[in-house]
């Protein structure tokens, strides 16, 4: 219990520093539009994607204890589905769906880390709900089953596209599943099209485990080497790589018994793959305060490189607007004095109190002309000509500035685009010193917390708890200093 409470408090800790932080600057100066803890504020999220009949519901119904999900050999349900955990209900009385909520209702509870899918439409909240169910599996963690992958449908066939909402969900997953069953080995063009583009698009790389599954259905162990190669070809070809990522081999006890037919001679010898599938499905929690780390890290970097590029280009457009004011006092002072000559020599007017009042009246329009029509013209065509040679706003040293700089380079250029980040620089180097002071203090202190807690005893955990305790009416500015104690 004190592990859980540790790892609990700690991604509560993470989350409240990217809210009181990172967030009001990104919707400050158009990082992002939504919060960016919409993504990671809720559970550990496993994504389960496969092909149709994978067996993906079989084996999920198999983690829970109870038949949850409806199974079948062809698609049987075009939903995505959230299964949560709910503690209302004891598990002695029989592990069911506790409570079921439909798409529009989820999409708008404040809640659930869903709120952002809300753009794929009416048809998408058709077909997305949530299951609360009194497993204990789920006591830590979330999965979201998803429609099976076919080969001839497009998004008109759907309603929506569900490449668009697979990748919006991959981002928020803690890992990501990706089925395959014996029977079809190889790839139909949703699932290509999901690993080669949507999930490298959204996720990192470790966090996809690829599954075969349904392996009690090879009659031989010939006939699972052969399956097992089979899939080994297709994953070269779609991932590109010459080194084949690990594939996991499991089967549903449940849908094995159910079948008759007999367990092959190999499957005993295989169980201890099941066994480290469930791990780490069960892991995903623990690896989810990694990942967490890592947002912020990242996040971190590229607003504090986002802010940045804003302060260089606004002190570059502050030096131009400066130059160019200057020119238009000059141009103004000459203006004001050739009035008072001329009232001088043409009109003879010798007093030089109404002399100068003339001249200082004139040379007063002609700046105000000069910034209602010129400056602001030339300031247009400054940030015209700027933004075409953005890539040099900010140096870029290394491999990790460059991807800092792609990620943000297009958000950067559509705002300054549009007019916007005019900010004082005073404000710009006060946010930017706030993020970067996060990105030295918090993420070092935060992966300090996570390597300390592998090596935790009991008793450390125990300890930190009354620590925690005795200082929860007191907490510091810096919510992850709660945690490292």
């Amino acid at each position: 219990m004190d592990r859980e409470n540790y790892m609990n408090a700690l991604r509560e800790d993470i989350v409240d520093t990217i809210t009181r932080h990172l967030t009001p600057a990104a919707r400050r100066y158009g990082y992002s539009d939504m919060p960016l803890e919409t993504n990671v504020k809720w559970r550990p999220m496993v994504l389960v994607i496969g092909n149709y009949s994978s067996g993906k519901s079989s084996l999920i119904n198999e983690f829970l204890g109870a038949k949850i999900q409806d199974t079948g050999q062809a698609p049987t349900d075009d939903s995505f589905t959230v299964l949560t955990y709910d503690d209302s209900v004891p598990e002695t009385e029989g592990i069911r769906v506790v409570e079921q909520r439909d798409g529009k209702a989820l999409l708008n509870d404040p809640e659930y880390p869903f709120s952002t899918l809300r753009k794929h439409g009416q048809r998408f909240a058709a077909h997305f709900q949530l299951k609360k169910i009194n497993s204990p599996f789920l006591k830590n963690l979330a999965i979201i089953d998803t429609p099976g992958m076919l080969d001839s449908i497009s998004e008109r066939d759907r309603g929506y596209d569900y490449q668009e909402v697979l990748g919006d969900l991959a981002q928020k997953a803690g890992l990501v599943l990706v089925l395959f069953d014996a029977h079809k080995a190889g790839t139909v063009r949703e699932a290509y099209k999901s690993i080669r583009e949507t999930l490298t698009a959204h996720t990192f790389e470790d966090r996809i485990i690829f599954v075969l599954n349904r392996i009690d259905e090879c009659t031989t162990f010939n006939d699972l080497l052969r399956v097992y190669g089979t899939l080994c070809w297709n994953l070269s070809q779609i991932t590109g790589r010459k080194d084949i990522p690990m594939i996991r081999m499991t089967y549903s006890s449940n849908a094995a018994a159910i079948s008759k037919v007999s367990a092959p001679a190999f499957l005993p010898l295989l169980e201890n793959q099941r066994e480290d599938l469930k791990q780490t499905i069960l892991q995903t929690p623990l690896r989810r305060l990694d990942h967490l780390a890592t947002y912020l890290e990242i996040h971190g970097e590229r607003l504090a490189h986002y802010i940045e590029a804003l302060q260089a280009f606004n002190l570059e457009l502050q030096k131009f607007r400066i130059q160019k004011i200057f020119i238009g006092l000059l141009i103004s002072l000459l203006g004001g004095g050739l009035i008072a000559f001329l009232l001088m020599t043409l009109v003879g007017m010798a007093d030089p109190t109404t002399l100068l009042s003339a001249g200082g009246i004139g040379a007063g329009l002609i700046m105000g002309l000069w910034l209602a029509f010129p400056q602001k013209k030339l300031e247009l065509k400054f940030r015209k000509n700027r933004l075409q040679d953005i890539d040099t706003l900010t140096p870029i040293a290394d491999q990790t500035r460059k991807d800092s700089w792609s990620a943000i380079r297009d958000l950067v250029y559509l705002h300054l685009k549009e007019n916007k980040g005019d900010y004082t620089l005073y404000e710009l180097k006060l946010d930017l010193f706030d993020i970067r002071q996060v990105n030295d203090d918090a993420t070092h202190d935060i992966r300090e917390a996570l390597g300390s807690f592998r090596s935790m005893s009991e008793h450390d955990l125990k300890e930190w708890r009354r620590k925690r305790s005795s200082r929860e009416a007191d907490k510091k500015d810096l919510p992850w200093q709660d945690v490292i104690i």
